[in-house]
């Protein structure tokens, strides 16, 4: 019976010709061999053995979904940034991930999740990339190669190692805040749908006025926060590696979509120059008592992708994208990030990443950018240079002036921040241990960090994990001690 007959569209080449079969290669005589004339079975060949893209040195297993933001509140004194204006609604793409794990690796791994959002506004697309913590492991730039491979595989052994972690984490004191968060509860989330997002870093915003701010970002999860034990988190490794990415399909398909609600810090622009700690850096909170949350809207995820692969795995976030009336900070891993990112998107994906399916923003493009593989749209200018005399696109200087801010510390310098009144890198974890967590929480987190602490960490790093846990908190650092000596 033919594909007609059968009401069955027939199957075609990538350049929509039909094919003849696809049981059957092209050979002389049924036994004989396969011929270099047969395209549609080399074809299928050639695309199979090039159908994967390098996976992401960092983030590489994750899910994601499409969705929109909605505000509700009203915060155009801050920012006049079309995605945050009153009653606009923005569509938009959210990625959620590990971060040291590979394309295989377990959902249920100990270790951040990104939480990485991309919003298609009136004015280009505007990315924000985070975690589901609010500080992380390092504040300058660059350590964080470094502090990635010391989460990755021993280049001996091939096999993730404890010791590399503790190593690096324990030579880093700042690490501790994040490590904190790392070995607690949150350290492994029930679902992608029970966590919270964090922008983590400082961004700039600017309202219509010109005036300046700086701000922070919190996405509260509707769902409510909910967490994996260690044991649980184990079983599910084994037994079903894809938990939180078969989570967040299953309930969007079951039309359960879930929601955060987005809360921000605002800090004047004046306070930063001598408020009590650096506020740009990264391993730091601000206290809510001194910036409260102000609500701003409503981010809903009810669309799953058509296909992971087009719309998810070649999905590029990054930092750099910022629209009008939102800019960076002093933060030095933000700046860094401005450019990491783009620059790896070019390399695993292609130089004209931002013409796929997730990436095209809903604006009109009038870039000069022009050529390179898998360019399939030409440049939308009038001459292929600036400045032209054929009617190009040219700058707005007037409408559109990079954020920016003015500083009088001094020379460029290879120096850590200068000292703020508050500026150590215990005193928050320990706040944090004593002041959040109730007593079953911070046994969790002595247990966790013994249990973590048990799996191959040499003595000197051990001793030094020790002592870590106690600047942090002398009783925690005791018990974590007790519990890995059998008391």
């Amino acid at each position: 019976m033919t594909s007609a007959a059968r009401k069955v569209p027939f199957t075609t080449t990538n350049a929509g010709i039909p094919v003849e079969s696809d049981e059957h290669s092209l050979t002389i005589g049924p036994d004989g061999p396969i011929l270099l004339q047969d395209h549609y079975t080399i074809e299928k060949m050639a695309q199979f053995n090039r159908e994967r893209v390098p996976e992401r040195v960092v983030h590489a297993k994750g899910s994601g979904a499409y969705g929109h933001f909605t505000v509700t509140n009203d915060v155009s004194q801050f920012t006049k940034a079309d995605v945050f204006q009153p009653g606009r609604t923005t569509d938009m793409l959210a990625r959620f991930s590990t971060v040291a794990g590979e394309m295989g690796s377990p959902d249920t791994w100990r270790d951040p999740r990104g939480f990485a959002l991309k919003f298609y506004t009136q004015q280009g697309n505007y990315d924000l990339v985070g975690n589901n913590t609010p500080v992380f492991f390092v504040r300058d730039t660059i350590k964080f190669q470094d502090f990635i491979r010391s989460q990755k595989r021993h280049p001996r052994t091939g096999l993730r190692s404890n010791d590399m972690q503790w190593d690096f984490w324990t030579l880093s004191p700042e690490s501790a805040h994040q490590v904190t968060w790392l070995m607690g509860d949150r350290g492994i989330p029930k679902t992608y749908r029970h966590m919270n997002g964090y922008s983590s870093h400082t961004y700039m915003w600017i309202n219509g006025g010109g005036e300046k701010f700086w701000v922070k970002y919190h996405f509260k999860t509707d769902q409510g926060i909910a967490f994996l034990t260690q044991e649980e988190a184990d079983e599910l490794a084994g037994s079903d590696a894809d938990k939180h990415r078969r989570d967040l399909y299953e309930a969007i398909e079951a039309r359960n979509a879930p929601s955060w609600t987005l809360k921000v810090q605002i800090m004047p622009f004046e306070d930063a120059a001598d408020y009590r700690f650096n506020p740009f850096d990264l391993t730091k909170v601000w206290p809510h008592g001194d910036y409260p949350l102000i609500e701003v809207g409503r981010m809903t995820l009810d669309k799953n992708p058509e296909d992971h692969f087009v719309h998810i795995e070649q999905a590029a976030f990054e930092p750099s994208n910022l629209v009008p009336g939102i800019g960076p900070s002093p933060d030095k891993m933000l700046l860094g990030r401005l450019f990491s990112y783009p620059d790896t998107h070019r390399y695993r994906i292609g130089p004209n990443y931002t013409q796929l399916p997730p990436n095209r923003p809903r604006v009109e493009v009038r870039s000069y950018a022009k050529d390179g593989p898998m360019r399939y749209e030409p440049a939308n200018v009038s001459a292929p240079y600036a400045p032209n005399s054929a009617g190009g696109p040219a700058a707005d200087s007037e409408r559109y002036r990079p954020a920016s801010w003015h500083t009088e510390a001094g020379e460029i310098v290879r120096e850590a921040y200068s000292l703020h009144r508050e500026d150590d890198d215990w005193g928050q974890p320990g706040t944090m241990v004593r002041e959040v967590l109730d007593g079953p929480a911070r046994e969790r987190l002595a247990s966790n960090i013994s249990g973590h602490l048990a799996q191959g960490v040499t003595p000197p790093v051990l001793q030094r994990a020790f002592e870590y846990w106690r600047n942090v908190d002398k009783n925690l650092g005791d018990r974590i001690a007790a519990k890995f000596n059998g008391a």
